[in-house]
């Protein structure tokens, strides 16, 4: 009988990381490119200061050597002040958004605004005392039938 650890799924280890500064918010947001969500799958907890996004995130590793490939992921920031959000409305739940990119832009250190971008113009800010960001996969990869196209 095989065995898993809890870090893994049957497709392999699972993708695990932090970013506590702007340049490993780069890489968390690069393999982060491309995920779709729902309006609903985020939630601010203002009482813990965190704020939970379930995303469906295309794997790049994995798809750059064969068929496209995503795979559920979760991404919580710590240390939330405040949010703000441009292009996208609360109370409509099952719009879909495709992340673009993520950025740390810094305020009087070590605090900030980490700033995901979503295609169509759709912004989410959250203010935060200082950056601490987690994302990981929760589940298996599954196929999909294309990888996001980026025409120039």
């Amino acid at each position: 009988m095989s065995q898993s650890r809890d870090d893994e799924t049957p497709a392999g280890p699972a993708l695990r990381l932090m970013a506590c500064d702007a340049e490993d918010l780069a890489v968390l947001s690069a393999h982060l490119q491309d995920a779709i969500l729902r309006v609903g799958d985020m939630v601010y907890q203002p009482r813990e200061r965190r704020f939970i996004l379930l995303l469906k995130r295309f794997d790049w590793l994995k798809s750059a050597g064969g068929a496209p490939q995503r795979a559920l992921a979760g991404l919580h920031f710590e240390n939330v002040r405040k949010t703000s959000l441009r292009g996208f409305r609360q109370d409509r739940p099952d719009d879909l958004l495709s992340l673009l990119n993520i950025e740390f832009i810094p305020g009087e250190a070590p605090s900030g605004v980490a700033r995901l971008v979503f295609s169509g113009g759709c912004v989410l800010q959250l203010e935060v005392e200082c950056l601490e960001a987690r994302m990981a996969d929760l589940g298996p990869h599954w196929p999909v039938r294309h990888a996001p196209g980026h025409g120039g």
